[in-house]
């Protein structure tokens, strides 16, 4: 039996049929003459090795999924908060603290700035949120910036884009991935050193998690979330009231960086920006929902547009609320010896340091800065998918998985990310500076973008004042984009470095596929008649066996003109292979090739050269079609063993003219 099919020998030999036990209907359903759509029987692999690989697939993310399960696997507006909005919520955890590392500079006044600082960033993102909330209805379809810009920039502006944002996803997964482990080292120092290990497996799970498909990453994904959003907003309640109302003042005095001021005058304009450069990594994940437009149940850009509202609230929020404990709090990020963040000494202050509740606290902060991750492995394979569906990705990014998930998307966006923990050591401070440079490219571009929409279509009412407000955080976002890149050089200026790399790689993928649609196009008037050009067979052969025979007798049922070539250094052997062919084979020549140089490859090819000579020049070439016999192994360990000179020779024929190569593979039966 061969999986589920009983093999009957033909009646010559080397002839083989196969008979299925079970009807047609087990495997397709009739749609219509000559239609037919294949049931999930027809995709079981039939190898046991294919069934075992499939059971273990199967186990890990779940059994494959029909294409018509694709609506289902739509998002709701909580679950899609959850897996979209996971990465800019979860930047609070981080973005204060790296405000206040740049502020300590200027002494303990300057941290007063922290604050201000922190709301001029939330105008930006309120900014930046109505822009994006305008890209999902005006763009249902998806690609966010690159989808904006290429409707109304082109092409270079576009990939501009979409080259931004793919480095912005990565830097996402490795910088949250890092930040998420520094919560746990400020909650338990003694993981400190298990770091690297512990970013790199979280990638892995939350990789694994995406592989089984969107609807369930945010069952997955959306309880973390929530807990962090209810603990986080309590514990800015709770310190809100103890500072307000009950008038607590820090306990401790701030440190104060060498040579700086201590006056609050004295702050420069320059430490400031670069405070606000710092803090501007709040933003990062904002453009997410308006990739991945598609995703959201039906009405699709209006949950989408809901969500993101919803989202820059709660960040707002978050943010301010964070920002205000810590400055009221004095805390900076040098307070303690251990290293402990930021927020999780605000959570210490709050909550007691040691207690049930800031354990819990510090724990929902780190899966949140895991899942914070999961909002780029939603958003970059798809954009990935909206970039080779316009032939500037490989193709095969365009594919759904078993789970209707862009799996090889996420496998790659999880292998770079992955690399980046582990050569900066999950060190969240060395891996901000490449962060954010790239998305603000991506913010000025789109609402760029968006300015020149409003001017082309002057509707709906209303889109003067949409203008002003693209128009307003196109400047304010253009003028960020210089600051973050200027003050973090010169780290920065790799991400500056990268974009075009990533602009001329897509446009040479790009050609590539022009190219190769400009050479196999077939104008649609014409009409393809029957072969007209003679076809002749050439064997090779390596004696008499199974696998010959049915070679031999395949190329009988294609041409008429079919020779066997066999090459040997070896004269009195192949005089014996010639006796018992003309015995057994009558009807198909032999040509022994004899080769004192013991090469087999190069006399093959050849041959089939001086056949092409030795045609006549007034008749069109024929098609030589090289008939390849070949033992299929029964064991993924022999196949070593067996067919290495027909991949040889497939490898030396493969682009010669007018010849076709066919694969003849012959199976022993069990």
């Amino acid at each position: 039996m061969i999986g589920g099919r009983r093999p009957l020998h033909g009646r010559e030999i080397g002839d083989r049929r196969v008979r299925g036990e079970r009807p047609p209907a087990a495997y397709f359903r009739w749609k219509g003459p000559g239609q037919l759509t294949a049931k999930e029987a027809a995709s079981r692999p039939t190898t046991r090795r294919g069934r075992l690989w499939a059971a273990a697939k199967a186990f890990v993310i779940g059994r494959p999924l029909a294409s018509e399960a694709e609506i289902g696997e739509r998002l709701s507006k909580k679950k899609a908060l959850a897996i979209f909005s996971s990465d800019a919520i979860s930047s609070s955890a981080y973005a204060t603290e790296e405000i206040l590392r740049v502020l300590i500079l200027g002494g303990a006044a300057a941290l007063a700035w922290g604050l201000p600082v922190s709301i001029a960033i939330v105008v930006l993102l309120v900014a930046v949120a109505i822009s994006y909330r305008q890209v999902c209805l005006a763009y249902p379809t998806g690609g966010g910036s690159y989808s904006v810009s290429k409707r109304n920039f082109g092409r270079t502006a576009s990939l501009i884009a979409a080259s931004a944002l793919l480095i912005d996803y990565v830097m996402t997964v490795a910088v949250s991935t890092s930040s998420a482990v520094e919560q746990i080292t400020s909650a338990v120092p003694l993981l400190i050193d298990e770091r690297v290990l512990i970013g790199v497996a979280a990638i892995a799970l939350i990789t694994i998690g995406n592989l089984r498909g969107i609807r369930e990453a945010g069952n997955i994904f959306a309880v973390p979330t929530y807990l962090f959003v209810g603990s986080a907003l309590l514990m800015i309640a709770i310190g809100t009231f103890r500072i307000v109302v009950g008038g607590e003042h820090p306990g401790f005095a701030p440190q104060v960086g060498a040579g700086a001021g201590t006056t609050f005058e004295s702050v420069s304009l320059l430490l400031i920006l670069r405070a606000f450069a710092g803090g501007a990594v709040a933003l990062t994940g904002t453009e997410a929902i308006a990739t991945g437009v598609p995703a959201f149940q039906p009405p699709e850009a209006r949950n989408a547009a809901i969500t993101l509202a919803v989202m820059a609230a709660l960040l707002g929020v978050l943010f301010i609320g964070i920002t205000f404990l810590a400055v009221n709090f004095g805390i900076t990020h040098i307070d303690l010896p251990e290293k402990q963040t930021v927020i999780s000494q605000v959570a210490a202050r709050v909550y007691g340091a040691g207690s049930i509740p800031f354990f819990l606290f510090q724990a929902f902060t780190a899966v949140l800065l895991f899942l914070a991750a999961n909002t780029s492995f939603n958003a970059f394979p798809r954009l990935l998918a909206i970039l080779a569906g316009d032939g500037y990705m490989p193709s095969q990014f365009g594919l759904r998985g078993d789970r209707l998930a862009f799996s090889y998307g996420i496998i790659v966006l999880a292998t770079v990310a992955a690399s980046l923990v582990v050569i900066f050591q999950g060190e969240t401070h060395l891996l901000i500076p490449l962060y954010a440079v790239g998305v603000f490219i991506d913010f000025t571009i789109s609402q760029a973008g968006m300015i020149r929409h409003w001017l082309r279509e002057r509707s709906p009412r209303g889109w003067r004042r949409r203008l002003a407000i693209n128009a307003f955080g196109c400047v304010l976002t253009a003028i960020v984009a210089v600051v973050v890149t200027s003050v973090k050089a010169p780290q920065s200026l790799i991400v500056l470095a990268l974009i075009p790399v990533l602009v001329s790689l897509m446009r040479f993928i790009r050609r590539e596929y022009d190219a190769q649609v400009d050479e196999l196009a077939v104008r649609p008037e014409v009409v393809i008649p029957g072969p007209h050009r003679e076809q002749r067979v050439v064997v090779p052969v390596n004696g008499i066996n199974r696998a010959v025979v049915q070679a031999v007798n395949f190329g009988r049922t294609i041409a008429k003109d079919v020779r066997a070539v066999y090459v040997t250094d070896d004269s009195e052997d192949a005089e014996a292979l010639r006796a018992r062919w003309e015995h057994q084979l009558p009807g198909v020549p032999l040509v022994i090739v004899e080769s004192p140089y013991r090469a087999v490859v190069t006399p093959i090819v050849a041959y089939l050269d001086v056949l092409d000579q030795a045609w006549p020049p007034d008749r069109d070439a024929p098609i030589t079609i090289v008939v390849l016999p070949e033992y299929v192994a029964r064991h993924w360990w022999d196949r070593v063993l067996y067919n290495q000179t027909a991949k040889r020779l497939k490898a030396a024929l493969v682009g010669r003219e007018h010849t076709v190569i066919a694969d003849v593979p012959y199976r022993r039966g069990h």
